[in-house]
């Protein structure tokens, strides 16, 4: 009987996951800066620098987990002789997202402008990178906590929701008044742990009811080994908290409060949630799949 393995990640890949897709997602956020707010500049340029920084620190762990970056470096380069496979198509989005953000933080540094089409080149470039961290996982068939075509819809919103938290989490420090009036941003940037909450929701019941495997993933994360970091640290801190605080500044304060320094400690707090649960997300979802098992 013929036998196929399939690779096997570990926690490492998490933070991989996490940095590359909080990369894409401040590409994104800068790219919204530029449509919705104009007059943030130093937010934008702050977008800008995170991008390729964390893109480009989560490519490094990638090459320790995967070790061939190590011992034989000319096995990523490999990868794009399959145009079939997601991993040649993640070089690809991966490769075309560093050079576009590094050509425009150089741009940034030099002073110039950079042209509305090649930020859009780059925002589309980091919505793929941010699909792609779900795919790269939901190729493994074996494995039904991650096959499945909601990981990469649930990769990419929380991807674009840690980029913008990273984005404003800086800039409450950096340029207070920039994040003052970046009022759509922070709107829109609410909005996204809910959806986050609702897919998280869909992910583990489709999963829960198509394989033995999947039932006993997710009962892992909400009642077995893992629950107690799914329940306080994805769920309460990384969903529920953001949620809360936001909600308040956003709906229940006046307007000088909400420019306050106390109200940017609180919008600080659930950014940091925010980015404690984007990585948790990718934490749990590695950890806790377990494979379809053949007796």
């Amino acid at each position: 009987m013929e036998m196929t393995f399939e690779p096997v990640w570990n926690s490492l890949i998490a933070w991989y996951l996490f940095l590359a897709g909080m990369g894409g997602g401040a590409f994104i956020t800068s790219a919204f800066l530029h449509w919705r707010h104009p007059h943030a500049v130093t937010m934008r340029k702050i977008g800008h620098v995170i991008a390729p920084v964390a893109v480009a620190i989560g490519l490094v762990l990638l090459m320790f987990d995967a070790e061939g970056g190590l011992h034989n470096p000319l096995r990523f380069a490999l990868l794009l002789h399959n145009p079939f496979s997601v991993m040649t198509w993640g070089v690809v989005f991966l490769a075309g997202f560093m050079v576009v953000s590094v050509v425009v933080l150089a741009l940034d540094v030099l002073k110039k402008g950079v042209p509305r089409w090649l930020e859009l080149v780059g925002a589309a470039f980091g919505l793929c990178v941010g699909m792609y961290t779900g795919a790269l996982l939901g190729v493994v068939k074996t494995f039904p906590l991650w096959n499945t075509a909601l990981l990469p819809v649930l990769f990419l919103v929380s991807a674009m929701s840690a980029g913008a938290a990273s984005v404003l989490l800086t800039a409450i420090f950096k340029h207070p008044e920039e994040f003052n009036r970046a009022g759509v941003l922070k709107k829109f940037h609410f909005c996204l742990p809910i959806i986050e909450f609702v897919l998280v929701a869909a992910l583990l019941f489709v999963t829960m009811y198509n394989s033995t495997a999947g039932f006993e993933s997710v009962w892992s994360l909400v009642a077995g080994k893992w629950a107690p970091l799914f329940w306080v640290g994805l769920v309460a801190v990384g969903l529920v908290l953001p949620t809360v605080l936001e909600c308040r500044l956003l709906f229940f304060s006046s307007k000088e409060f909400e420019e306050s320094r106390t109200a940017h400690y609180i919008s600080a707090a659930s950014d940091a949630a925010v980015l404690v649960g984007g990585f948790l997300l990718r934490f749990l979802i590695v950890m806790a799949a377990l494979p379809i098992t053949v007796s």
